[in-house]
């Protein structure tokens, strides 16, 4: 049988990753962490956990998503030291901004080999011990983004929809054989991933999209603003494990929860247009030619310029530009550095 303790878990040396093996060593887990560099992260991984460099219910194994070879060892290494794991999280991912114009093919590439086909092949690499064990649990770490293709992160929520699709799949396959599948759809956390730094950046904000841009990075950051940290994420890890249902797809978040129901009870162009008012995209047809529509504030200064006198609407311009994103860039720079 399995240990019903040893837990696999990808891209375990930050952000969701090293909330989620802190909390399940502190359970009593038997904890694999995998990721690229262990010899960076095992150390923070000591320091968040409290154990040891003996300790045997912390082990690290080095893991690359997209080199094969990687894999084929780091799976060989984890059935070496806790034989068949009870559980697998697929938790690793990278970001990335930029319209479908925009992004390159190779970033494409680099997405679905990190969110599918490193997962598929590792899951293919552990799936013999853990379907001979009996028992056992797959976790697909997913995310908003997947439930519908969200604009500005087209290889992000395709590889995420994907995730979602393959462990669909999965879960009808091995259910027979006593190994469930959970796939968690994430909203917004306090993690790097949705940082500046964290994100592979495609964007031209001096392109024909220019303004989309604009709009939604300005929402973004906004909405970064209401992020929950990695530790509740965790919390719903935690229940996800002791899941004994051949399938479940659960929201992690309010904001995920949220647009998990509305996405069952609106019809697809509804949610089409839930989005575009969200993000603050022109309807249809708007930018065609070259047209630069204004924004809601831009209309608002045009209407109150037709009815306030002139010495208000300079003060309001100088209070304007006072605030103005190119006022506050220079600090933005420094704290991200």
């Amino acid at each position: 049988m399995a240990d019903p303790r040893s837990v696999v878990i990808t891209g375990a040396s930050r952000g969701l990753g090293l909330a989620s093996v802190a909390r399940l060593y502190r359970e009593g887990w038997r904890v694999v962490a995998a990721m690229r560099t262990p010899d960076r992260g095992m150390p923070l991984l000591r320091e968040a956990t409290g154990a040891s460099e003996d300790d045997d219910r912390l082990v690290g194994v080095q893991l690359d998503l997209m080199d094969a070879a990687s894999i084929s060892a780091a799976a060989k290494a984890i059935e070496e030291r806790v034989g068949a794991p009870y559980a697998l999280v697929h938790n690793a991912g990278i970001s990335a901004a930029g319209m479908i114009e925009e992004t390159s093919i190779d970033l494409w590439q680099r997405m679905f080999a990190t969110h599918v086909m490193g997962p598929v092949a590792l899951t293919q690499a552990l799936l013999p011990s853990m379907r001979a064990a009996g028992e056992g649990r797959i976790v697909l770490v997913g995310s908003s983004a997947g439930v519908r293709g969200q604009p500005g992160t087209g290889p992000y929520s395709a590889s995420k929809a994907a995730t979602e699709r393959w462990g669909e799949s999965l879960a009808s396959e091995a259910a027979p054989f006593g190994i469930g599948v959970t796939i968690l759809v994430t909203g917004t956390y306090d993690t790097e991933i949705i940082t500046d730094a964290g994100t592979t950046d495609e964007r031209d904000f001096s392109g024909p999209y220019a303004r989309l841009h604009q709009t939604m990075d300005s929402r973004g950051r906004f909405a970064i603003k209401f992020a929950r940290s990695p530790e509740r994420f965790a919390d719903g890890l935690v229940k996800a494990l002791e899941d004994k249902g051949p399938f479940r797809r659960h929201g992690v978040g309010p904001d995920a929860s949220m647009l998990l129901a509305c996405n069952r009870v609106l019809p697809a162009s509804g949610m089409h247009q839930m989005s575009r008012i969200v993000l603050g995209i022109p309807r249809l047809g708007a930018m065609r030619d070259g047209a630069y529509p204004l924004t809601t504030a831009q209309r608002a200064m045009v209407s109150a310029a037709k009815v306030l006198p002139q010495p208000v609407m300079a003060r309001l311009a100088t209070l304007a530009m006072r605030f103005s994103p190119a006022q506050s860039a220079p600090n933005e720079s420094e704290s991200n550095d």
